[in-house]
This record gives structure tokens, C-alpha cells and sequence, in this order.
């Protein structure tokens, strides 16, 4: 029931679990579903501007500015923020981030974005909010622009977060506002994540 999910919509919230060490989400490093496909030969546009939605400690978007991009990382909670900041400048790494609610970003960010890179924002907001988000994706993109979403926990359930997915709420949600080009496992996790991820890559439809 939404009524007894945690209040992820607030970001007191994820404040909390921060101050308390209680950020299991954090992995450390860049998300090895994004290394596999950048080593792979996946790629934006040369020098596009990327969003990082829900970026946490910025270490996605860092590993994303290295490889050339414009990027920006959003999140909730300031000390996420604070940290993405301060480690970016410890690697000499150009990297902008904001704290911003993800639901509020097309006024300043409308069609701002050639790609949008999603990892463990999808399954941190409240499910019933999923296809609110994904119309949020669509409008901070340009016409025609890139979403590489990597997917987790793929498992039954509604506890969370991390609130559960499955393919076909995944294809549900995108369906308006995406075509999905390509979708599978993704060549690399992390090893707690192992058969949960579920990699799509995915082109914003116009309108």
C-alpha cells in the first residue's frame, strides 16, 4: 500500500540514511553496468550534454565527464550533493551538480539534455510517481535524445526502497514516451546485483 511506503518523496528522508551510514545503495565507484557499456564501444553524441537524475555521490557522472561529456548530476539530498561537488574537484573532474526534487526539473531543464543516464533513481522514487518520472525524462531531453537505463532490483515484491521492478512495468512505464531500442542484461553488475539489472537503451519519441 503507498500509504505504508517509506516517505521517499521527502528529502529529510534520504538526509537521514546519509547521517546514518545507512546508504547501501552506494557502491564506491562507477556503476560497472556504465563502464561495460562505455568499454564496450557504447557512447553519446561527442560531447554531449548528459543528466545524471538522482546521482548521489556524483560517481557515475564523473566517470561520464571523463569520457568527454557535458554532464550534470541532480539529486535530493545535500550532502549527496556536497560530496558529488567535493570529489569532482579532488579528480579535477568538470562536473556540475544540483540539488534539485527530479519531479522539478523541465522549467530550468526542458529539452536541455542530449542523453540521460538512469541508475537507481527509478527504483528509489515512489512507484506510483514511475510514470511521472519517465514523462519528466522525456521533457528534459531534446527531440530525439538518448535514455541508457540500468534497471534494479528486478524481483517480486513492493518493499523498498529499492522498490522492486520487472520488464514489463519497466516497458509500461517508457512506453509513451520512449522507443526501446535495445534491452537485455547488462554485460556487468555488481555482484549483490547479479540477475536484478536489466540494461535499456532507449530513444525520447517526439511531442
Amino acid at each position: 500500500m503507498a500509504g505504508d511506503r517509506p516517505p521517499v518523496n521527502a528529502s529529510a528522508f534520504w538526509e537521514a540514511l546519509y547521517a546514518s551510514s545507512q546508504d547501501g545503495w552506494e557502491l564506491g565507484e562507477p556503476a560497472p553496468s556504465l563502464v561495460a557499456w562505455l568499454d564496450g564501444g557504447g557512447s553519446f553524441a561527442p560531447g554531449a550534454r548528459v543528466a545524471v537524475p538522482g546521482a548521489g555521490r556524483g560517481h557515475d557522472a564523473r566517470l561520464l565527464a571523463r569520457r568527454g561529456y557535458v554532464v550534470t548530476g541532480f539529486d535530493f539530498a545535500e550532502v549527496a550533493v556536497a560530496e558529488a561537488r567535493r570529489l569532482a574537484e579532488r579528480d579535477g573532474v568538470s562536473a556540475t551538480f544540483e540539488r534539485l526534487d527530479v519531479f522539478a526539473l523541465k522549467p530550468d531543464f526542458g529539452h536541455a539534455f542530449d542523453a540521460v543516464w538512469e541508475y537507481t533513481c527509478f527504483c528509489a522514487i515512489d512507484p506510483d510517481r514511475r510514470p511521472e518520472y519517465a514523462r519528466v525524462l522525456h521533457d528534459i531531453l531534446k527531440p530525439g535524445g538518448s535514455l541508457l537505463a540500468c534497471f534494479y532490483p528486478l524481483r517480486d515484491g513492493t518493499d523498498g526502497p529499492p522498490f522492486p521492478v520487472s520488464r514489463a512495468g519497466i516497458e509500461a512505464t517508457l512506453a509513451p514516451y520512449f522507443d526501446i531500442l535495445e534491452s537485455g542484461p547488462p554485460q556487468a553488475s555488481p555482484e549483490r546485483r547479479r540477475g536484478l539489472e536489466w540494461l535499456v537503451a532507449a530513444r525520447r519519441r517526439a511531442g
